[in-house]
């Protein structure tokens, strides 16, 4: 069976939004499904549920508010209540910023541990994502939780190792074999050695930085395709400001964060086809 590559929109850019609003533009643009967070309201959850699927799109869940709990004992019990809820709306999968670069190996460990406990009790995938000042914030953070734990799935946001590791890392080949096999989501944003996000991706001065995502994309493809997977998640994030980089004095943004999310999709399902 042909692997099958959905292309989410990210709400994170249109929050302002209302859900009929959203999922009207979403669905015109041509995208499969939407990643977003999931309202705590019941009801409010359910509107945007019924929409989803009066629109024909699915769902990601993502966790990301966590980052207002820096306190261990905060984000454990905010972790919690946040992948239940997320888990309740019966997404495709979880994407969970999880942990903190700074918590001891020893907490982070707990808290997926708790991750994979509700992942198991909803059935759920909770993957957890690449992303600077988790656990996951740079290679040599992450691998020992390869090594420990044989099941962890990740979201590969590389665009922030790009950062971390201020390279395209050309000089890294065995992080990321050993990190690629792990990717079950990805967020299709490309950095550049100083930063998380370039301008435009389509302007020819990113074309190496292009070039490098786009081929540990399709290994990624490649690699759950031979495993033979029959769905693969994808969600263009390129991000409001300050990801988008804006000018000085006036702030104004120098690209339009939609547009290139849209320009990335259409790049992707051309890539891609039917797998």
């Amino acid at each position: 069976m042909a692997l099958d590559i959905k292309i989410f929109a990210p709400q994170w850019g249109s929050n302002e939004l209302p859900a009929e609003i959203f999922v009207a533009k979403v669905k015109a643009a041509g995208f499969d499904g939407i990643e977003m967070s999931v309202p705590a309201d019941a009801e409010v959850r359910a509107d945007w549920a019924a929409r989803m699927a009066d629109a024909g799109l699915q769902l990601i869940a993502a966790q990301w508010e966590t980052v207002f709990h820096p306190r261990f004992d905060e984000h454990k019990a905010a972790l919690g209540r946040l992948l239940r809820n997320a888990c309740e709306a019966r997404p495709v999968l979880v994407n969970s910023h999880t942990g903190k670069d700074w918590y001891t190996r020893e907490q982070n460990l707990e808290l997926l541990a708790l991750a994979d406990g509700i992942a198991r009790e909803y059935g759920v995938p909770i993957v957890h994502e690449i992303h600077r000042s988790r656990f996951s914030g740079h290679p040599m953070l992450l691998l020992p939780y390869l090594r420990e734990l044989p099941q962890l799935a990740l979201t590969a946001d590389l665009s922030h190792w790009c950062c971390a590791c201020e390279s395209l890392l050309e000089d890294q080949p065995d992080t990321l074999a050993a990190t690629l096999p792990r990717v079950r989501h990805i967020h299709a944003r490309v950095g550049h050695p100083q930063g998380p996000q370039v301008a435009d991706f389509r302007a020819p001065e990113h074309a190496d930085a292009l070039a490098a995502h786009l081929n540990w994309w399709d290994q990624v493809v490649e690699l759950r395709r031979a495993a033979g997977d029959t769905l693969m998640t994808i969600t263009p994030e390129f991000g409001p400001a300050p990801y988008t980089q804006t000018l000085p004095y006036t702030q104004q943004p120098v690209t339009n964060a939609w547009e290139l999310n849209v320009a990335m999709k259409d790049l992707l399902k051309a890539r891609y086809g039917n797998h």
